[in-house]
């Protein structure tokens, strides 16, 4: 792996609470459409139930012909960040940084310094997959305790923004019981690690959110 340059800024930010799923589609001022556009975060209990889940997408929208040409920028890195303590500060991140066609995931660890920069903590314990092609039987590797993907995916996620503009607009009072999904169809770039909830600390809820740094 190539030497990586210390301090990343923050591009975009996206908070949420644990075990739920939230999503920024085309509306986060700054870096809509940029290779730092988070789409969505999840983060959720694993099949094994002793383990926790987290999925960051980026450079929503893609269409299938699009896609295949997409890749995740290697001045980008993506952050998890973990609060095991209560007061909304990383304890723990989790950093996830593509070089020459892998992903390199290094955490869980207590980061240099909280806040909206950050050093890539090399001597943390680190996993590493190839990056997933499009159309391709999906890469996964474990390493360190995490198992770790990369790679496009269909965007799962669902919302009928016409039928949203029109209830803002006030043509429309509720959405219907089955919506038209704007998102179907397009495709997202994928990070996902998955490791055991011991090694997050704390003793009962956590917060959690992700983070696209720039260097």
């Amino acid at each position: 792996m190539k030497k990586l340059q210390k301090i990343w800024g923050v591009a975009a930010l996206f908070a949420v609470g644990i075990g739920i799923v939230a999503a920024d589609h085309i509306d986060a001022p700054g870096v809509q459409g940029t290779t730092a556009d988070i789409t969505d975060f999840y983060a959720f209990q694993g099949e094994n139930t002793s383990n926790m889940v987290f999925v960051a997408n980026v450079q929503g929208l893609l269409s299938p012909s699009a896609t295949g040409a997409a890749a995740f920028d290697e001045n980008v890195m993506i952050e998890f960040n973990i609060d095991n303590t209560g007061d909304n500060v990383e304890d723990l991140v989790i950093q996830a940084i593509p070089r020459d066609g892998k992903m390199y995931f290094f955490g869980p660890v207590a980061p240099s310094a909280p806040g909206v920069s950050s050093m890539v903590m090399e001597s943390a314990p680190m996993a590493s997959v190839d990056i997933t092609a499009y159309g391709s039987q999906a890469e996964v590797a474990t390493e360190n305790g995490m198992t770790v993907f990369a790679g496009p995916r269909d965007d799962p996620f669902f919302f009928d923004f016409g039928k949203y503009t029109e209830i803002i607009g006030g043509t429309a009072t509720a959405f219907d019981a089955v919506g038209t999904d704007t998102f179907a169809g397009s495709n997202v770039l994928s990070v996902v690690v998955e490791l055991p909830k011991s090694v997050l600390g704390g003793s009962g809820t956590l917060n959690t959110w992700v983070e696209a740094k720039r260097k």
